[in-house]
C-alpha cells in the first residue's frame, strides 16, 4: 500500500514539473519572438519612427519601410500612405514607380493595406487636416464630392473606345483600368441600366496589356466584360493600339490619376464608383 501511494506522489510530481515546463516553454517562445519582432525593426526605421512622431504629432504612424526604395522610407498610416527621406525633413506624397518592373509600387501598397479601397494606381492628396500637417496620400475610389466638375472630351479621337451599352440609350463615358475592382463594379451596375457606356481605358494599375487584348478583340464588348471577370480572354490578337494613347495622354493633360471616372454627355464629370440610383441621377442631369 505504501508503495501504491509513493508511485501516486512521483506521478502528481511530474505531471505538475511538465506544466511548469510547459510554462516556461511559452514564455521562452514569447520573449524570443518579441526580440526577433525588434530585430526585424531595422535602426534606420526607428529612427524615422522617432522623428516622425516629433514631426508628425498628429499622424498614427502603423509601419515604417526604408529598404524598398533607395533613399526614401515608406510611411504606412493606417489605409494612407506616403514617404520621407530618412532625415524625415523632406515628405513626399506621390505615386513611386518601378520603371524596369513596370509597376506602380505606391498603387500595389495601398491595395494592399486596404483591398476594398481600389484606387485605380494614384495616391491623391487630401486637403491639409487641421494642425497644420501636410496632406497625406490616401486611397480614393469609392468617393469624390458630390459636385462634378466639367472636362471637354473634344480632344479625343474615335479610336481607343469600346462602345457597349444599350446603342439607344444616353451615352456615359467612362475612364476605367481593368484591374480596378470599382471600374468593375461600375460595369457591372451600367450593364443593368438603358446607357451607351463609352469606355476608354488607361493604365494606372500596369493593365495596359490587358486593355490591348481587349481592345483588339473580335468582340470587345464580351472581352470587356470577361476581363472584369477575371477570364482568359481566347484568341487574342493584335492590332492598332494608338487609340488606347491617346486615351492615356488624354488622361495625364487633366489629371486623371485615378479611375473610374465617368463623364456625362454634357461634360459633367464625377470620380469615383457609384450606385445605382446616384449614377442614374447624375446621368439624367441631376446631381450624383
Amino acid at each position: 500500500m505504501f508503495g501504491t501511494d509513493s508511485t501516486a506522489d512521483r506521478r502528481l510530481t511530474v505531471g505538475r514539473v511538465l506544466v511548469l515546463l510547459l510554462v516556461v516553454a511559452a514564455f521562452v517562445a514569447a520573449a524570443i519572438g518579441a526580440k526577433a519582432a525588434y530585430a526585424a525593426l531595422r535602426p534606420a526605421d526607428a529612427s524615422v519612427i522617432a522623428l516622425l512622431k516629433a514631426r508628425l504629432p498628429k499622424t498614427q504612424v502603423s509601419k515604417v519601410d526604408c529598404a524598398i526604395v533607395d533613399g526614401l522610407c515608406e510611411v504606412t498610416a493606417g489605409n494612407n500612405l506616403f514617404y520621407v527621406d530618412r532625415s524625415v525633413r523632406y515628405l513626399v506624397i506621390g505615386r513611386v514607380y518601378d520603371m524596369e518592373k513596370r509597376q506602380d509600387l505606391t498603387a500595389t501598397r495601398l491595395l494592399e493595406i486596404n483591398p476594398d479601397t481600389l484606387i485605380g494606381g494614384a495616391a491623391k492628396a487630401n486637403n491639409a487636416p487641421e494642425g497644420g500637417e501636410p496632406p497625406i496620400a490616401k486611397a480614393a475610389g469609392a468617393a469624390s464630392p458630390t459636385t462634378p466638375s466639367r472636362i471637354s472630351l473634344d480632344g479625343l479621337p474615335k479610336d481607343g473606345a469600346i462602345v457597349w451599352g444599350n446603342q439607344s440609350g444616353k451615352t456615359v463615358t467612362v475612364f476605367s483600368d481593368f484591374r480596378c475592382g470599382y471600374c468593375r463594379a461600375l460595369s457591372n451596375t451600367l450593364r443593368s441600366m438603358n446607357v451607351r457606356v463609352v469606355e476608354r481605358p488607361i493604365s494606372v494599375l500596369g493593365s495596359r496589356d490587358l486593355a490591348n487584348q481587349v481592345y483588339c478583340a473580335e468582340n470587345r464588348e464580351t472581352a470587356l466584360h470577361q476581363a472584369y471577370a477575371g477570364e482568359p480572354l481566347r484568341n487574342a490578337a493584335t492590332c492598332d493600339t494608338s487609340g488606347l494613347d491617346a486615351n492615356e495622354r488624354f488622361a495625364r493633360s487633366h489629371g486623371l490619376n485615378g479611375t473610374p471616372v465617368i463623364v456625362r454627355a454634357d461634360g459633367a464629370m464625377i470620380e469615383g464608383y457609384r450606385p445605382k440610383e446616384a449614377l442614374a441621377s447624375f446621368i439624367a442631369g441631376g446631381r450624383s
